[in-house]
């Protein structure tokens, strides 16, 4: 009862802490736990060493001691850097800093054995995560100065071993959405309008919870082979809030300002692994996976009180497609001690192009380089250490949006990169 209730503690500080800075493509957070950066989540369903399992394959559990805990945090770094190019918005013509930032991505989870064949569990995380954040006079400006997307994630599991060959597992997540979005009034001035706004801001803060399902097959064909397919679905978050205008009048900004909505159907996942053991030193893994980011097409967001009650304040047209991510890795058994992580990764962006590009989620295909190593301390507890490089390839945005003229173009490119950096403690009791 003492670990049930640490367990507790550490989850009410995870729930305060968690935020993210997407650094899988799109806005997806894969740092789910810190033992799979060194392998760049390669055999991320079928590993199965430790209690983080519950989030990546549940059916995972009926390969883990009675009772398995795991608590990690991965602090990660994106960088994008822009450049302008031909931009044309008005009165804004400012430079900008690296409009990425550190962020935090905790998780825990827990696994118990009922009996020999059923084990129940539960997983916190952050499935889903952004930040970027620019100058407020940045020539961009009318699109974004401030994206911040935060989900919580929670996670009851339970796995059935059908069989010595077969385990199956399932569960439901409470997941929690918030986004602010913060942006400058247009500055492009139409002709019915006197007056530029260069000093007013918009911003949308909303809210959402909603409940979504993931399932889990695991196949121990041998000893020496694993192989897991595991699927989450997609969550529909019907966002609510307040969309707030700030500037020089006060008129104008009350006029504005409003309750709003927005309606975002976050992807499904579905993730096909497997892992070998060469001999006593060394294993293979490997992983397919899919997002389903089309489910984004464009987000709308509406004005829901007041005399514009129903009318579309402004579209985000992201327009994704689905995408598929790629990763191989291994491990070295060094000693009865040290294992050693090595993993590559190709992450492809569900954005289709410079047009389509936004200065929120200035996203391009990604290519990880990951290295790791695990220290046993005792025969019940590990730590794992993880560092990955994202190498992301010169961005060009030329986004025009074709909904709202008087946001103007911006053109020009993005120098873009990740860093990732993780610890997790694991141990059996």
């Amino acid at each position: 009862m003492q670990r049930l209730t640490i367990f507790g503690r550490v989850a009410g500080v995870l729930a305060l802490a968690a935020s993210g800075a997407a650094s899988a493509a799109g806005f997806q957070l894969l740092e789910q736990n810190a033992s799979g950066i060194g392998n760049a989540y390669a055999g991320s369903a079928a590993v199965a060493e430790n209690a983080s399992t519950i989030f990546f394959n549940p059916a995972g559990m009926t390969q883990l001691p009675a009772r398995a805990l795991s608590i990690g945090l991965a602090a990660v770094k994106p960088s994008f850097k822009f450049s302008n190019d031909g931009s044309q918005t008005g009165v804004l013509t400012g430079n900008t800093s690296d409009a990425g930032g550190w962020a935090a991505i905790p998780n825990a989870y827990l696994s118990w054995a009922l009996n020999k064949d059923v084990y129940v569990g539960v997983g916190l995380g952050a499935p889903f995560g952004l930040m970027t954040e620019y100058d407020n006079d940045w020539v961009g400006a009318a699109h974004s100065t401030k994206f911040d997307i935060k989900t919580y994630n929670i996670n009851p599991s339970i796995a059935w071993r059908v069989s010595e060959l077969v385990s199956l597992g399932a569960g439901v997540s409470w997941q929690r959405m918030e986004v602010e979005y913060v942006r400058r009034a247009g500055t492009i001035v139409p002709p019915t309008q006197p007056l530029p706004l260069p000093l007013t801001f918009a911003t949308l803060d909303a809210a959402n919870d909603a409940w979504g399902w993931n399932v889990g097959l695991l196949l121990k064909l041998s000893a020496a082979t694993k192989v897991g397919l595991s699927y989450r679905s997609s969550i529909d978050h019907e966002l609510k809030g307040e969309l707030t205008l700030k500037g020089p009048s006060p008129a104008f900004n009350a006029a504005r300002s409003s309750h709003a909505k927005a309606d975002v159907e976050l992807p499904d996942t579905f993730i096909l692994s497997a892992t070998h053991k060469l001999d006593s030193r060394w294993e293979l893994l490997g992983d397919i996976s899919r997002t389903g980011w089309s489910s984004i097409k464009e987000v709308d967001i509406v004005r829901s009180s007041g005399g514009s009650s129903g009318e579309v304040a402004q579209i985000l047209g992201t327009d994704f497609r689905d995408t598929w991510r790629y990763a191989l890795g291994a491990n070295y058994q060094y000693n009865d001690a040290w294992k050693l992580r090595f993993g590559v990764a190709y992450d492809e962006t569900p954005v289709r192009d410079a047009r389509r590009r936004l200065t929120s989620l200035p996203d391009n295909d990604r290519t990880w380089f990951s290295v790791g190593a695990q220290w046993r301390a005792t025969k019940d507890s590990t730590l794992d250490l993880g560092v990955a490089y994202l190498y992301i390839p010169d961005t060009r945005i030329e986004n025009r949006d074709a909904k709202d003229r008087l946001k103007g173009l911006v053109k020009g490119n993005y120098d873009s990169s990740v860093w990732i950096l993780g610890a997790q403690y694991s141990m059996s009791f």
